[in-house]
This record gives C-alpha cells, sequence and structure tokens, in this order.
C-alpha cells in the first residue's frame, strides 16, 4: 500500500504534528525533530533573519529523512516563494495573505505551467540534482509542495472563504497573536470575537477541503485547538522550548539560592 504524502494527508484532513523553529538552524534540527515524532518542520524567515543560503543548508540535512522541510517566507512575493522551493523546501508559509488576488498570485508563483508560473530550473536542490523527465518532475513537486496560507488579520478574515477557494492553497495557517492584534483585542484568546473568527476559518477550510493549521505551545492549546477543527499543528517556539526544559531540569536548584 502506497503511503499518502504529508500534502495528501493535510488536505485530506488527517491529523499531521510538526515544529517551527524561529531561533536553532542547527544542521541536527531535522533529525532531532523526526526523533521527537515530527512529520514537519517550517523554518522561520519572517522574523529570524534566516538567510537564503542558510535555509538551502538545512533542507540538505533533511535529505534522507522522513521529516518535510518547509520555509516560512517574509512575504508572499514571487523571489521569496520560487527560491525557497527552489532550495529544496517541501513547502513555503505565507504571511498575512488578505485577499484572493493575493492567494491566485502566490499559487501562480509556486506551481509550474499550466497551473502556474513559476520558473524552470532543473537538477538543482530541489529534485535532488538529478536527471529525468522534465514533465514527471513537474508533476511530482506540484504535488509534494504544500502552500499554506497564514490568515492573520482583519482583511485575510474578511476574505478567508475566497482565498480557500483559491486552487493552489493547501493549508489555511491561524496567525493567532497577529489576528488579535488586528482585531483590536491583542492577546485576549478566550474574546468572542477571536473565538468566531476561529469558527470563520475553520468553516471555510473545511469546505474547501484544506488543511487547517496551528503553531501551538502546550498540552492544553494543543487539545482545544484540536477540537476547533485544526489538523497541521506545530510545537512551538523553539528559544521558549529550550528556556521551558532548562528550568524545569534545574528547578530543584531555587530551594537552595
Amino acid at each position: 500500500m502506497v503511503r499518502k504524502s504529508l500534502k495528501q494527508r493535510v488536505c485530506a484532513g488527517d491529523v499531521v504534528s510538526g515544529a517551527m523553529v524561529f531561533e536553532f538552524f542547527s544542521p541536527g534540527m531535522a533529525r532531532i525533530a523526526e526523533v521527537a515524532g515530527c512529520e514537519f518542520l517550517i523554518y522561520d524567515m519572517e522574523h529570524s533573519g534566516l538567510s537564503i543560503e542558510t535555509l538551502k543548508q538545512l533542507h540538505a540535512s533533511a535529505r534522507g529523512l522522513s521529516i518535510a522541510p518547509i520555509a516560512r517566507v517574509p512575504r508572499g512575493e514571487y523571489h521569496f516563494l520560487a527560491r525557497a522551493l527552489d532550495v529544496g523546501m517541501h513547502g513555503v508559509m505565507i504571511p498575512m495573505v488578505e485577499s484572493a488576488s493575493q492567494a491566485k498570485a502566490i499559487a501562480e508563483a509556486t506551481h509550474y505551467p499550466p497551473r502556474g508560473r513559476r520558473g524552470a530550473g532543473f537538477g538543482f536542490a530541489h529534485d535532488d540534482y538529478v536527471a529525468g523527465s522534465v514533465e514527471q518532475k513537474i508533476k511530482r513537486l506540484d504535488a509534494r509542495n504544500l502552500v499554506i496560507a497564514q490568515i492573520e488579520t482583519e482583511r485575510g478574515l474578511a476574505a478567508v472563504e475566497e482565498i480557500a477557494a483559491v486552487d493552489g492553497i493547501d493549508v489555511l495557517w491561524l496567525g493567532h497573536f497577529d489576528l488579535t492584534n488586528f482585531l483590536g483585542i491583542p492577546g485576549q484568546f478566550d474574546n468572542k470575537l477571536y473565538i468566531d473568527a476561529i469558527k470563520r476559518i475553520v468553516a471555510a477550510g473545511r469546505k474547501r477541503r484544506k488543511g487547517l493549521g496551528f503553531m501551538t505551545v502546550d498540552p492544553a492549546t494543543t487539545r482545544r485547538y484540536r477540537e476547533y477543527g485544526f489538523n497541521m499543528l506545530a510545537s512551538g517556539t523553539d528559544p521558549a522550548i529550550m528556556v521551558n526544559g532548562i528550568r524545569t531540569i534545574l528547578a530543584p536548584l531555587g530551594d537552595e539560592k
């Protein structure tokens, strides 16, 4: 039996787990995350200063593993999207998607003709430097690469049904902090306005058979957002995980200080 790809599973509503990486861009991170049970890693380029050269090395460190490397690009512009895919990422996350026209431009930039307008460059990192049928490569890469649109502004929320309807957008990802900021309720995750926004995003994703993504920070939040209907769940953030881990391990010493 052929195992479904990550993209197929996400879009079918299967639960997939991973992590977001903001700080520790180590060559061992992909394997460490795989050992922890992750199926994907999202490397952040929006807030971290991560360069395209380092991103290429991170893809190389994931080659041969069962984990899918994905990049959150700074914005949904062609040169960010196509380059991230060309250096080997198995998908891209795009911040602040706010309209159907923006979503269509993203879909075009991330897919080859005739479906999209992505420029061709083969025999490079994204196809493992091997020769072969270009037609088959195009089909395989378009089928593999996951395109994640972040809904995290009041404009994105207002257009979420139209964004979800765009062919080539695979996942709607809730950007919770930004969304509360743009709704005028910063950090108020129990506010009815925010809860209603979650329900609208989930309904739009389910109607169009899109994956639903969220970055979670603790077991209670994981359970809560799974109950809301999110199926692509990433652990974060890596600095917070390290801080909490160190504090927990060394907590007994606090009694001696």
